[in-house]
């Protein structure tokens, strides 16, 4: 009996399965059936058989039998096996028939390797948590140290519930993910431990492992409990395991007191119980297919999934909630002695102000913040908000200019000067981009202020003074003008402050700078995956926001060249950065009554950085990826443009309803993956400024703050507006 999918037959024989591709057996499972069984010693066993019967029904084939263990727990498995679109579908049913002397057990769908049993010959994929061999991760990542065994891990962790192994060598590709967003609440009364059971739990784990024939548990500082058993393993495999687990993880040890010097890594499983009549359903997705580069695999295995399981589209009025951002901005912003600006953060749900310091763009965005006010208090006839982003933008350039055109970066009003923060190329980015707009802006209402177009002078001048020849810059620098952090992985985030900057000013020189730092992010963030660094309070790791820097530089190329090279570098971070979001959901609760994620779901957060939260970031690309769909025709960027344009409000009050002081607050990050909201329940002013700064983009450019309005214009008009630097100056 067999199934076929494209060039890919699932075969069953002598109760295991096969997957071939032209007669080549790449994959394949003689003893489906598997389980792991947390025994009276709470040490976890794993236990796997055939299958006793398999018959076909209809265009399905049905695979079952009893799996006894070896204190008497019998686990009945019926399994149903179809093609569905370009892969296959695997429905599982596991129930237990008798409990034997067994604490809990969890179940896993696997496929082994036969290409290689090497961890080091395969790249693997799973949203947000691994990219390649993760060697821009940091070293207490997932998937970091590739001689580990298991490499399971949570799917509430991943952007979408999905992971892959590609061959290095011939680029066969196999995927497994959830098969829909059906993720349950866990039971809330209990805690999740480093080895609990909980009924509830419908959480899958999904990822690869190599076991030996042996038990892995660990104690809590990490020595690690390991005892002979007798089932044997066949190499390795990709796996999803239910209910699911974190293993095996590299620990931190964090017990000064105890002399444990070795390498200690942490296990923590999640059990159902052995309970007679207790039953497991779940249903996952695999896909097989054979790619030329990782990118064209994450890419494809990723939309595959998306089109599964993205969630619905918000709803949200974004006009009302760009003004809310705006009255939002407006109130916070006020006189400081002599500076001007918005607290660092706030508590919710009242606005409880923390601290006061102003930080050039990251987190504080205090020039782009009063770019929007600018712009906002002349549209709408606003004198004191339009007053207060000129005074914004007039502290800086009056305050922060140093002797060598280096922008201090970090302003704390109450010792009236600047903080010894690092000068990162990515937040100087954003700060000196956002004076430049503040300067065209009034130029074209017909108030010149060369001072401010000055200050941007003096900055590209300084970039191009401290260029690498290779094209790059450093990550960091001193207030002295010296390299406080020797990455380049910034480069990226500079780019379109200098295709801009050059087409104010006309000179050659600030053109050539922006396509040397366009080569060098083509080859090392684009071709490379070195996307990491863009936070300006992480160390130097993967992340997403080095993917959105690289695609607004790349993009910034394009639109002043239409040279294709730009066009590929762009559609690559693209599709990078995408994968970051969580375009699925599932249940999540704050510990706090007002909070949004009480009412509304956690699709459109993004994960920051390898191992870290979540934020609304994304929210900053909506206009970007609507105008990446415009050059390309690619259906999916207008998808997930829209997906982003709605679903980021999700984590604020956008219509008055949560209880936050004010409506379109919202908060800055946190972590859900264990579905209980970790937070530091504050507001800072990027949160608001990353809504409100690309609806503004939008309208300008669009004339609306729906992509659904500017849609209703002809392709034509379209696309004559979407040649953004056309009237730039």
């Amino acid at each position: 009996m067999n199934l076929i999918c494209g060039e890919y037959s699932l075969i069953f024989r002598e109760g295991g399965i096969e997957v071939l591709k032209n007669n080549r057996l790449l994959y394949f499972n003689k003893r489906p059936m598997f389980v792991t069984v947390k025994t009276a010693f709470a040490v976890n066993e794993f236990y796997d058989d055939a299958y006793s019967e398999t018959a076909a029904s209809g265009n399905k084939i049905i695979a079952k039998g009893a799996l006894t263990v070896p204190s008497g727990s019998v686990f009945f498995f019926s399994d149903e096996y179809e093609a569905a679109g370009n892969g296959f579908r695997i429905i599982r049913n596991v129930k237990v028939l008798k409990a034997g002397d067994d604490l809990g057990f969890s179940t896993k769908i696997s496929f082994i390797m036969t290409e290689s049993d090497d961890t080091h010959e395969y790249n693997c994929f799973a949203p947000g948590v691994w990219y390649r061999q993760n060697e821009f991760a940091p070293d207490y990542a997932f998937g970091k140290d590739l001689d580990c065994e298991y490499f399971w891990c949570r799917e509430t962790c991943y952007a979408l519930p999905l992971f892959a192994m590609q061959n290095i060598k011939s680029g066969e590709t196999a995927a497994l993910s959830r098969w829909g967003a059906d993720v349950t609440m866990r039971s809330l009364d209990l805690v999740q431990s480093e080895n609990n059971t909980d009924p509830r739990y419908t959480i899958g784990s999904i990822g690869m492992s190599r076991p030996e024939s042996k038990t892995v548990n660990y104690m809590y500082y990490g020595f690690e409990i390991r005892k002979e058993i007798s089932t044997k393993c066949d190499g390795l495999s990709i796996d999803y395991v239910y209910p699911g687990c974190d293993g095996q993880m590299p620990g931190r040890n964090n017990f000064g007191g105890l002399d444990y010097k070795n390498r200690i890594k942490t296990f923590q499983r999640i059990n159902h119980p052995v309970e007679a009549g207790f039953e497991q359903n779940y249903s996952v997705a695999v896909n097989f297919a054979q790619y030329g580069s990782f990118q064209s695999m994450m890419r494809n295995v990723w939309r595959v999934t998306y089109d599964r399981l993205r969630d619905k589209l918000f709803e949200v009025d974004n006009e009302i909630h760009f003004h809310n951002c705006m009255k939002i901005l407006d109130k916070y912003t006020r006189q400081y002695g002599d500076s001007y600006g918005l607290p660092f953060a706030c508590q919710l749900p009242d606005m409880d102000i923390s601290c006061i310091s102003f930080q050039f763009g990251f987190v504080g965005q205090q020039p782009g913040i009063g770019y929007q006010l600018l712009r906002f208090g002349h549209k709408e006839d606003l004198p004191e908000a339009f007053e207060k982003g000129v005074n914004i933008i007039d502290f800086w350039v009056r305050t922060a200019m140093t002797d060598s055109g280096l922008p201090q970066m970090c302003y704390n009003p109450n010792i009236k000067g600047f903080e010894p923060y690092p000068h990162y190329i990515r937040m100087l980015a954003d700060g000196i981009e956002a004076i430049l707009d503040s300067y065209l802006y009034m130029r074209r209402n017909g108030d010149e202020r060369p001072d401010w177009r000055e200050f941007c002078r003096k900055t590209a001048d300084w970039l191009l003074s401290i260029q690498n020849e290779d094209g790059s810059f450093y990550r960091s620098y001193n207030t002295d003008n010296s390299v406080r952090m020797y990455s380049k992985s910034n480069t990226p985030s500079v780019i379109r402050f200098l295709v801009q900057f050059y087409l104010v000013s006309g000179e050659e020189k600030y053109k050539t700078a922006a396509i040397k730092a366009g080569e060098w992010s083509f080859d090392n963030a684009y071709l490379n995956l070195e996307y990491r660094g863009g936070t300006c309070d992480n160390t130097d790791i993967q992340d997403k926001e080095a993917g959105i820097y690289a695609l607004f530089g790349f993009l910034a190329l394009y639109d002043l060249t239409g040279d294709d090279r730009w066009l590929e570098g762009a559609v690559g971070a693209a599709d990078y950065t995408e994968t970051w979001t969580y375009a699925w959901k599932f249940p999540v609760c704050a510990p706090w009554p007002k909070h949004p994620f009480n009412k509304y779901s956690i699709s459109g957060q993004s994960i920051i950085t390898i191992g870290g939260g979540a934020d609304v970031y994304m929210a900053a690309c909506a206009y970007t990826y609507y105008r990446l769909y415009l050059i390309t025709s690619d259906e999916h960027y207008l998808n997930f443009a829209e997906f982003i344009h709605k679903n980021t409000r999700q984590s604020s009050d956008t219509d008055g309803s949560i209880g936050y002081i004010m409506p379109g607050l919202g908060h800055e990050s946190g972590n859900f993956t264990g579905q209980i909201l970790q937070s530091h329940y504050h507001w800072l002013p990027w949160c608001t400024f990353v809504e409100a700064d690309p609806l503004s983009r939008l309208y300008d450019t669009f004339g609306g703050y729906e992509i659904s309005d500017a849609q209703m214009l002809s392709l034509e008009e379209l696309k004559k507006r979407n040649r953004i630097y056309d009237n730039f100056v």
